[in-house]
Formats: C-alpha cells, sequence, structure tokens
C-alpha cells in the first residue's frame, strides 16, 4: 500500500508519496486545487508507484472546504482517503521537535503521520442527500447571520438619524428575509423528498428541547459522521468536560473542551435551556448538579451532553424519545 500526504490549498496540492520511511526518500509533486486537474494528479501517483487506485492511501488535512472536491472525487476513483485534524498532524510534528513550515514539509509531515498512525479510520462521505442539506443548512446560516447584522446596522443609522442608510440597510434586509424564507422552505422540501431524513427528523423532534432548527443542525452532523456512540459525538461537539490539574497548586475547574462548530454548540446550548424547562429528565439532572455543588454553567454542558446523548440514541434506534420515569 502506497501512502500519500497531501497538503491541500485553496490553488494547489503539494503530494508527498512517502516511497521509504526509514531512508527518508520521498517523492513530491504539486498540482493545481481544480477539478479538471484531478485525472492527471491520479495518472502522477498510478504512475509512480506502480500501483493500482485500490491501493493508494491519501492522507488530507481537512482545510475548510478546500480538501473536499478532491477527497470526493479520489474516493469516487477508488482510492482509500483519510481526512485528518490538522491538531494532531501539528501537535506530531512538535513532538519530534520539526520547525518550520512550508507547502512541501507539511505534505511529508502529513505522510509521517499517517505512517506512525496505522489505526486511522478511512474517511466516508456522506450520503448525497445528507451533503445537499449540511450546503442548504449552512448557506441559511449564513444568510441568517447577515439579516443579524445588518439589524445591528440598521439600530445604529437609526441612532444617528442616518436616513439614507436606513433606508439602504431596510432594502438589504427585506431581500435577506425573502431569502431567509426561501432557504427554509427549500430545507423542507428536501427532507421531506427523503424518507429517511423525514424520519430522523421527526425523532429528533420528539425530544423536549430539540426544535425545527436544532433537528436540522443536528441531522446534518449525525448523518454526516458513522458515529459508535453518543459518548463519540458529544467528544466531536466539544462538549466533554477537560481536566485541568498538576499536583496540588495547579487545580483549575474542567471545562468543555469546545472542539468543533461553535454554531452548532450554541445552538445546542439554547437547546439545552429550553431542554430544562420541558424535558424532565434533563431538568432532574440539572437540579441534580447545582445541589452537589456544580456551577450552573457547567450543569448546563451537562445538559448539553445529556440532549446529545438522547438524539444519537433516538436515531440509533430509531424509535421516538421516551421520558425516563421518576
Amino acid at each position: 500500500m502506497a501512502t500519500i500526504g497531501i497538503d491541500v490549498s485553496k490553488k494547489k496540492l503539494d503530494l508527498c508519496w512517502l516511497r521509504d520511511a526509514q531512508a527518508g526518500k520521498v517523492k513530491t509533486r504539486v498540482f493545481p486545487n481544480a477539478h479538471d486537474h484531478y485525472p492527471a494528479l491520479l495518472a502522477w501517483l498510478l504512475k509512480q508507484t506502480n500501483e493500482e487506485a485500490g491501493d493508494l492511501q491519501v492522507y488530507l488535512e481537512a482545510t475548510g472546504i478546500y480538501h473536499e472536491p478532491l477527497a470526493y472525487w479520489l474516493h469516487q476513483a477508488g482510492v482509500t482517503v483519510y481526512v485528518l485534524n490538522p491538531a494532531r498532524v501539528r501537535y506530531y510534528a512538535r513532538s519530534l521537535g520539526d520547525q518550520g513550515k512550508s507547502d512541501k514539509k507539511d505534505s511529508k509531515r502529513i505522510a509521517h503521520f499517517a505512517q506512525a498512525n496505522p489505526e486511522l479510520t478511512p474517511w466516508q462521505p456522506e450520503p448525497e442527500e445528507v451533503r445537499t442539506l449540511k450546503q442548504l443548512a449552512k448557506r441559511l446560516e449564513t444568510v441568517q447571520k447577515d439579516i443579524q447584522r445588518e439589524q445591528n446596522r440598521l439600530e445604529k443609522a437609526q441612532f444617528n438619524r442616518d436616513t439614507q442608510a436606513e433606508h439602504s440597510i431596510t432594502h438589504v434586509l427585506a431581500l435577506l428575509r425573502r431569502e431567509a424564507k426561501r432557504l427554509i422552505k427549500e430545507v423542507d422540501d428536501h427532507i421531506d423528498r427523503h424518507d429517511g431524513l423525514k424520519r430522523d427528523r421527526r425523532l429528533l423532534e420528539s425530544i423536549p428541547g430539540i426544535g425545527e432548527v436544532l433537528s436540522v443542525h443536528l441531522l446534518v452532523t449525525l448523518r454526516s459522521r458513522r458515529f459508535k456512540s453518543g459518548r463519540q459525538v458529544a467528544a466531536f461537539m466539544g462538549l466533554v468536560p477537560v481536566e485541568w490539574t498538576s499536583g496540588s497548586s495547579v487545580r483549575h475547574a474542567p471545562r468543555l473542551s469546545k472542539n468543533g462548530d461553535p454554531a452548532l454548540r450554541q445552538k445546542l446550548y439554547m437547546g439545552a435551556v429550553v431542554a430544562m424547562q420541558h424535558n424532565p429528565s434533563i431538568r432532574r439532572q440539572y437540579q441534580r448538579l447545582c445541589a452537589a455543588g456544580k456551577r450552573k454553567m457547567s450543569a448546563l454542558g451537562a445538559a448539553m451532553r445529556k440532549l446529545v446523548h438522547i438524539a444519537y440514541g433516538v436515531l440509533a434506534h430509531q424509535k421516538e424519545y421516551e421520558p425516563q420515569p421518576m
């Protein structure tokens, strides 16, 4: 099996084939990060390694959206693709005393990291209907953020009695709200066209605290990856408490790791606040933790985590939420 590390940027792809890790022999090449150059990239890899596509193991760092087209294309071509957490590669390089940075050097680091971690799990693309839903939800979120920004600007213009700015902002707000309304309908229609998504959304919304907005974002997250447990989902979302102690002098209160998407955690926060009012199971847990001396924010973090565990459970078992007995 040939190991290839690829450093991905917006405009180019730096490849490193690890020919002989012990001897430090590598083969490098740079290709434009454009779809019409992907066949040439694969042809070069096949020629250099003298392997079939199924024998190639390609490792990419997750770089926003710029790695996604190549990852999908290589997967469809039969290549085994791995998408890595950039932080893990960076920490691995630091542990070896590897300093400096360049795209070529980063591709070598990725290849060496892959060689040193054979237990890594291959990347699997989400189903096409989930990918489309993710794109729609992301666009809707962007438009809603723009609405909030324009609303803030409108308040400032009104305070300053800037009528020209107020007129312009009002016009833009009307367009944005109309687009947000269209996207909400498109999200709903897309879910309704796919029985699996429609059923999963209904199951998620059976949980007190999870409404129409949060259900879509949880649906995208839970169906985009193959999670093995609710605990794994909570860790992916950054909801696992991290201890920070050393000896007897360093003793900080545990805090959430805050990995993953902060926007999703914000929605989960609001969902947990609602759940504490309408979900007896989560309310009892919150009250018990507060009575035991936990800070309110720590107890609220536990409520967010429990909400995620419940969401994972109803989808895993394909059963609507049933409140736990008192």
